[in-house]
């Protein structure tokens, strides 16, 4: 018999007064209750337990909320290339993109953020696309068992492999086999293994996005980090006459053209001389480039050899600022249609007859209106570099190769 129903046969049967041994029946009675219905909770697996955790994570309005966050880049795979990843299997990918991050930090002065990786069996196994924000950038294939042969110019027919396009560049290329690569070194061909190939084409995607990557977060921590040397300067230029947003639009602005915003305090000085004057974006980045002139000119210009470039003819330049009309939100380039079709096509005759010598074409014009061309070259020329003559520095020799004329 229980111990509670002792204790009630004792109220009952024995002259001890029931009402004193009654509640201590009870209250064992209901200690046994609760202890039995312990027991009986212990019991549950922690299967069970993760399962209805996991249920009630799913009801909650977090659960829905979460889904809504998009990774600044993200790089997926087909099944087929899990070893470029895998440490396990030799892949060194996380490796070499903490590489890059460093890379362009030193090149650009911007912080790439972190590049989410993984797998995507929606992908050709040797597929893989990179994505900025949510959208596809831009995609590539890669032949994990053998290498990349680009040509130095002269094709040889005893190289053979699989026809392709260098991912980076666009240039024309071939998947060649271990035992082709050798002999194709031999002919001058530049041979490059997959990994070094997919992280090119990662590197040279963010140069040419980063603008995209920096928003005021970015910017602000940015601006924090030129606080902490030089505060009367950052003081100067923001919260007042520039916000945040009118100091990354000025950045982003530079970073569209790889032009490098590390060296931040000449940019604030530059601010805060001509922010006073105008809070035009546009008109602030040219006044920061020509303050940069000794970095764009070290950026394109190689010692003991002239700079090789591109002019616009004083006609051309004269109906670009007749085109430029002048809003209260900024001034923007309206040129005719027929007038600007014809001077994408001279400044295309001129690029085509450009003699390269391990030099890409770059336009020169006028500073009152390099900002026009850049807009008016963008969308058709968008690799070659509009430079204006406040941009480099005066001991540059500058060689004219061909001057856009329009009829």
């Amino acid at each position: 018999m229980s111990q509670q129903g002792r204790f009630f046969l004792l109220g009952l049967l024995t002259p001890i007064y029931d009402l004193l041994t009654m509640p201590i029946a009870a209250l064992l009675a209901f200690g046994a209750y609760q202890l039995t219905k312990q027991a009986h909770v212990s019991e549950t697996t922690p299967e069970e337990t993760e399962e209805e955790i996991e249920m009630d994570q799913m009801k909650s309005p977090e659960s829905v909320v979460s889904l809504l966050s998009v990774d600044p880049i993200e790089f997926e795979f087909g099944y087929g290339l899990i070893p470029l990843a895998d440490a396990n299997q030799g892949g060194d990918l996380l490796d070499r993109i903490v590489m890059i991050r460093r890379q362009l930090a030193l090149e650009l002065g911007i912080v790439i953020p972190v590049v989410r990786i993984r797998d995507n069996i929606q992908l050709q196994p040797n597929e893989y696309r990179l994505k900025i924000k949510g959208n596809e950038v831009a995609r590539g294939e890669l032949l994990l068992d053998h290498y990349l042969a680009m040509s130095p110019g002269i094709e040889d027919d005893s190289i053979e492999g699989i026809d392709t396009v260098e991912p980076a560049f666009g240039l024309p290329a071939k998947w060649i086999s271990e035992e082709m690569k050798e002999r194709a070194e031999m002919f001058g061909y530049t041979v490059v293994d997959p990994p070094s190939v997919v992280s090119t084409h990662i590197t040279e995607l963010l140069k040419a996005h980063a603008h995209e990557l920096l928003g005021r977060q970015e910017t602000k921590q940015l601006i924090d980090h030129v606080k902490e040397s030089y505060p009367i300067l950052v003081e100067e230029v923001t919260p007042n006459p520039l916000s945040v947003g009118d100091i990354q639009k000025v950045l982003a602005n530079l970073l569209r053209e790889k032009v490098s915003i590390r060296n931040l305090p000449v940019i604030f000085e530059t601010l805060a001389d001509f922010a006073r004057m105008t809070t035009d974006p546009d008109l602030l980045t040219e006044y920061v480039r020509q303050a940069l002139a000794r970095q764009i000119t070290s950026q394109y210009v190689v010692e003991g050899q002239p700079l090789r470039v591109i002019t616009l003819s004083g006609k051309v330049e004269k109906m670009i600022a007749e085109g430029v009309q002048q809003t209260e939100h900024g001034n923007y380039l309206a040129l005719d249609p027929v007038v600007s079709q014809a001077i994408i096509e001279a400044i295309a005759m001129q690029i085509e007859q450009f003699p390269f010598q391990d030099q890409s074409p770059i336009l020169l014009c006028s500073p009152a209106v390099r900002m026009y061309v850049r807009q008016l070259t963008e969308r058709y020329f968008r690799h070659v570099p509009v430079l204006s003559y406040n941009e480099l520095e005066a001991n540059v020799e500058v060689q004219s190769v061909g001057v856009v004329n329009v009829e």
